[in-house]
């Protein structure tokens, strides 16, 4: 079991760094978002409002209606329809780059390595290409600027709790990940793009870095073709597919599966991932809580009596949850103290843009394989290009 960067309880170090914010000068903060284009993401403008130890001191769009409400919502005297400007200017500690469509990303993050930042969290998916995600990552490394990427349930407390469940046994002896997209409207290679990402990032924690992949693109029904590629929704560049089918090789040795499939979802499950044993399943949702839950016997076994569900939280299983502040981690605000706290212990953030990338090798790997009709693939990719504009 993979468990790097554990942390007991990611809240607990939250409180911690919220308790020695009276101490300390605050963190200055510039927001970056784009109304129209992806607008400021899912909160990543206002979950600095939230944190007494930060102070927001700029924000810029460039557009001007969308420009002049966030320095309403935000409270904030300094706006600028260019951020490069406003990176120049002001040079922040710290930089939120909020907008969803991630063909901004790159030049964005760029921008604010070099004003000096000391920590960036963007909103995912994290960039377009491997090759920008290689040159984001060099250039934060060279500057020293800590990057975290807001896949925000790999911040739940429940996740360290969930890791040691399986090492002890809790479910038998794990099989396999099993993933499903929301399976929307925008089921198939967006669903992967821009939800899929979330999985990935869990079971990269859970099942240490994936080796290898074999996947199948479908449109309509058949494999995807090059007559079928069109730009995808949300700037993440050329796309096709309507299903997709992927396997990948886990360092741990389990195999994981993630699957989507338009207008296949139920809209009240949402999606997720089951964590299969061979005496149990452990279901973690995204962006819910509980966010476990745990059923306890072998899934291949029917029994007469019906089995329950019991919720998993950060005290254990069936224990009702003992953090108060729980809904931090998903107003991001839990995720924004650990990029503190990683400035100030230089270490990775617990999401960093490391792990996005590796997430981001998992999406590739599907459309290189199918690119290679399915065939297996090693991870990571030697070419760091989308494989879409070579089917």
């Amino acid at each position: 079991m993979n468990r790097r960067h554990f942390v007991t309880s990611t809240l607990a170090a939250s409180l911690a760094t919220h308790s020695r914010a009276a101490d300390s000068p605050k963190l200055r903060v510039a927001v970056i978002g784009h109304t129209g284009r992806g607008n400021y993401g899912h909160g990543i403008d206002t979950m600095w409002t939230h944190m007494p130890e930060v102070e927001i001191v700029a924000v810029a769009d460039a557009d001007e209606t969308g420009l002049a409400g966030a320095l309403k919502k935000l409270k904030v005297a300094k706006g600028y329809a260019d951020y490069h400007t406003m990176l120049a200017e002001v040079k922040p500690d710290l930089v939120g780059i909020g907008p969803r469509h991630i063909d901004q990303h790159h030049a964005m993050f760029m921008a604010a390595i070099k004003a000096g930042a000391r920590g960036v969290y963007a909103e995912k998916p994290f960039c377009r290409t491997l090759a920008e995600a290689d040159e984001i990552i060099a250039a934060a490394d060279q500057q020293g600027t800590r990057l975290a990427i807001a896949h925000r349930n790999r911040y739940h407390p429940v996740m360290p709790v969930v890791a040691q469940l399986v090492k002890d046994g809790a479910i038998g002896r794990l099989l396999e990940f099993r993933a499903r997209g929301k399976e929307d409207q925008r089921g198939g290679s967006l669903d992967l793009w821009v939800l899929g990402g979330h999985l990935f990032n869990l079971i990269h924690f859970f099942g240490g870095a994936p080796l290898a992949c074999s996947a199948t693109v479908l449109q309509g029904g058949k494999p995807a073709t090059k007559a079928d590629i069109k730009e995808g929704d949300e700037g993440v560049g050329p796309l096709a597919g309507n299903e997709v089918h992927a396997r990948f090789e886990m360092e741990c040795g389990v195999p994981a599966f993630f699957d989507s499939v338009q207008s296949a979802g139920v809209k009240s499950t949402g999606f997720g991932i089951q964590l299969i044993g061979t005496e149990g399943i452990i279901d973690l949702r995204t962006d819910v809580e509980p966010a476990a839950q745990i059923l306890k016997g072998s899934p291949f076994r029917p029994v007469k009596e019906p089995r329950t569900w019991v919720p998993i939280t950060s005290g254990g299983i069936g224990v009702p949850e003992p953090l108060a502040n729980i809904k931090e981690v998903m107003e991001h605000i839990t995720a924004g103290r650990d990029l503190i706290a990683s400035i100030n212990e230089k270490r990775e953030p617990l999401c960093s843009a490391k792990d996005a990338r590796v997430t981001l090798e998992m999406v590739m790997g599907i459309f290189e394989s199918h690119r290679v009709g399915g065939g297996r693939v090693e991870l990571p990719l030697k070419s760091r290009d989308n494989p879409i504009t070579r089917w």
